[in-house]
């Protein structure tokens, strides 16, 4: 299975990563605030994701890593 993971104490809840989401899977936890005060991204069905790393492309502050399950 593909792998999508956040450092999510660096997250700024900036939601790029869940707009550019093909699958549309990335969304911002309402109901978790990081050290930093922001809801941090995450995704909801890891199943689903493709590994096209648009999240990661897109993450201006570089806090996703995407791993492809060959």
């Amino acid at each position: 299975m593909n792998k999508v993971t956040f450092e999510k104490n660096l997250c700024k809840g900036c939601g790029l990563c869940a707009e550019v989401c093909p699958k549309k899977i990335i969304f911002l936890d309402k109901e978790e605030i990081n050290q930093k005060g922001y809801h941090p991204a995450k995704v909801t069905d890891m199943e689903k994701c493709i590994a096209c790393a648009m999240c990661a492309t897109m993450c201006p502050d570089v806090v996703i890593t995407v791993e492809k399950n060959v």
